[in-house]
């Protein structure tokens, strides 16, 4: 098993490395606790999550350096990592689980051509997609419907709708496509310089001064939604950061993705449409140090807040992209989430097979995602507080599927055994919120002189007003 930490250590560095964490950063002690499988797949889903948290850690712990600290201990444990997969599922709200049916339009589905396409209608690709099949919103009607398709033709259909929809690759496939072949040239996490600016020591007190965390001071503006994106923006809440989530007050959401993606955080509505609204978060955004952005390639820039637009706006700022298929070649502009990351990109095929293929029972490639933005919002920090400049930083659902599936496979033989309530006893919570009593997983990593925790509980979404605190 010590090699087996030792391989984790490895991979942690190896994402810092290639995000261009300087060599000279201090050595903080990372070790990790226990290994897959834990979920009944080939990948390694709670050692790759471990290692993304290691990552963000050790990046939260170089800011608290910047701030005069002591290089720390970091503690993963695996199986915490993993059961964070899927924390929403842990979350109780007065002694309730939230439990969430699942969408006809959501689903795998054989083509004419014997080949098979996943379909997303969450939100609103769901009505688009029912539009294009005309069929009712039930499974046994697309099904019927999907036959009469060929898998790729019906693919392209639905991007030439603005829908959500990806046919069953093998992992050769993918390498092969020109979406597949863009990603391979970038690491997991891209971070570049966008503009240049002064270098900017990190605000808020020193460490040794009361309220001193690695990110105090640090002003985020998350603007993104289900599920890596609140993920990467929680993740540097549990630092320290003062982060105001962003949301417009007619997109639908899912509750319990809420709740479980907004700890740490105040919650606002603005309606870009309305002048006064986009003014406002401009004026936010000037006094932002990290922008967060998971909307579709083009949205923002056309509004006014492209990254150099931004960078003008507030030289120094680190613009933080998150998306499903990569943010280069001909599928950036294409919406996604992470079932379909799994289909595309080989992932969901060599874990199940073409025969019944099946996604893998976590949102490994969506949390996992989370971590490595916050992780790269952190490094970016310390570059603007080092070398100064605003900066980039380029996180996708895919290409961390592509990572996730470069690492060593695992055997699954014998009886897996689950994660259980007791098992993960020891990182559960209890916050008072607007919903009544919240019991939720809590942070994952273990620091030694900066424990990572939320101040603040999950709020309901337009709680609180337009403005830094």
């Amino acid at each position: 098993m010590n090699d087996q930490r030792s391989q984790l250590a490895q991979w942690k560095d190896a994402l810092l490395g290639e995000a261009g964490r300087d060599a000279r950063a201090p050595q903080h002690e990372v070790s990790f606790a226990g290994h897959d499988p834990v979920y009944p797949t080939c990948f390694r889903a709670g050692e790759a999550a471990a290692a993304a948290l290691g990552a963000a850690a050790s990046a939260a712990a170089d800011l608290w350096c910047l701030r005069g600290g002591a290089p720390q201990q970091i503690r993963i444990d695996v199986r915490a990592a993993a059961a964070s997969l899927r924390s929403f599922v842990y979350q109780q709200v007065s002694g309730a689980a939230f439990e969430r049916g699942s969408l006809a339009a959501t689903a795998l589905y054989r083509g004419r051509d014997g080949r098979w396409i996943h379909l997303h209608g969450g939100f609103r690709s769901r009505e688009g997609t029912l539009g294009l099949l005309g069929c009712a919103d039930d499974a046994d009607a697309i099904a019927r419907t999907v036959a009469t398709w060929d898998a790729q033709a019906l693919e392209d259909a639905l991007a030439e709708r603005g829908c959500c929809g990806v046919r069953l690759r093998s992992a050769d496939e993918w390498r092969r496509h020109p979406q597949g072949i863009a990603l391979a040239q970038v690491p997991a996490i891209e971070i570049f310089k966008i503009s240049d600016a002064p270098p900017e020591p990190l605000r808020g007190p020193r460490a040794g001064l009361s309220g001193a965390r690695p990110l105090s001071g640090v002003r985020v503006l998350d603007l993104t939604r289900v599920l890596a994106g609140p993920t990467c923006a929680r993740t540097m809440a549990e630092h320290g950061a003062d982060v105001l989530h962003v949301r417009g007050p007619r997109l639908p959401f899912v509750e319990p993705f809420v709740i479980d993606t907004n700890p740490g955080k105040r919650s606002c509505y603005l309606d870009l449409d309305r002048i006064e609204d986009a003014e406002r978060l401009s004026a936010l955004a000037r006094e932002a140090d990290v922008f967060s952005q998971g909307y579709r390639l083009g949205a923002f820039a056309r509004r006014g807040f492209s990254p150099e637009a931004l960078a003008q706006m507030r030289p120094g700022i680190v613009v933080v992209s998150i998306n499903c298929y990569g943010h280069q070649g001909p599928w950036a502009g294409r919406p996604g989430w992470e079932q379909l990351a799994q289909t595309t990109s080989g992932m969901a095929f060599e874990h199940s097979g073409s025969e019944h293929p099946a996604i893998v029972g976590a949102a490994l490639n969506d949390y996992t995602t989370g971590y490595l933005g916050a992780a790269g919002a952190m490094l970016a920090l310390a570059r603007r507080a080092t070398e100064g400049g605003s900066w980039q930083v380029r996180v996708s659902l895919t290409r961390t599927a592509m990572w996730v599936m470069s690492l060593p496979r695992v055997v699954v033989d014998g009886v897996l055994h689950p994660i259980d309530s007791t098992e993960i006893a020891p990182w559960m919570i209890e916050m008072q919120t607007a919903w009544g009593a919240l019991r939720r997983l809590g942070p994952i990593a273990r620091m030694s002189a900066t424990p990572p925790h939320w101040e603040l509980p999950p709020a309901k979404l337009g709680t609180h007003p337009a403005a830094w605190n």
